[in-house]
């Protein structure tokens, strides 16, 4: 296994659309294995493979206390979302340090393919619910503060390009 580089925001790699996965395989399972390892080590409870700079569309996702529960969605796909809504304050790997309240639905039907490439539907609320359209969102190139306004947005990018020149001369 080998931990990846996490794309910060604003890299333009993050708004790029993850393609379906034609057939879950070793390399698929390596990748599912990599995600987890770097999403435990940074540490995050999601991570999409976008965020890694591979643009297909794979999710790990582990919302329990201990890290006990990890979960993989490849090729998700909201089949049903609540009309009730609920707001979350969200954070993300590819933006560290940044958290803000999203209005999401508050449960959602979701069908993927397991890491064996099994089909499975789960719904889920909570937490859970938030993380799994979090990272959908990555997949279809879409990054949590793109909900926010134009002035957040604005002072988060100059945020970030400042911590990345400060980082470069380290």
């Amino acid at each position: 296994m080998a931990l990846l580089s996490i794309l910060q925001y604003p890299d333009a790699r993050l708004n790029k659309k993850a393609k379906p996965v034609a057939v879950v395989d070793d390399r698929i399972r390596k990748l599912v294995k990599d995600m987890a390892e770097t999403m435990y080590d940074a540490p995050g409870v999601g991570l999409a493979a976008t965020q890694v700079d591979v643009h297909e569309r794979v999710v790990t996702i582990d919302v329990s206390e201990d890290g006990s529960a990890l979960q993989t969605f490849i090729n998700p796909e909201i089949v049903w979302k609540s009309e009730e809504l609920r707001t979350y304050e969200e954070g993300c790997l590819s933006v560290p340090g940044v958290y803000d309240e999203v209005e999401r639905a508050a449960r959602v039907r979701v069908k993927a393919l397991d890491r064996d490439g099994k089909p499975f539907e789960i719904e889920c609320d909570g937490l859970l619910a938030v993380c799994i359209q979090h990272e959908i969102d990555h997949l279809d190139g879409k990054v949590f503060v793109e909900y926010l306004s134009l002035l957040k947005q604005n002072r988060i990018k100059t945020k970030m390009r400042k911590a990345e020149r400060e980082a470069m001369r380290a």
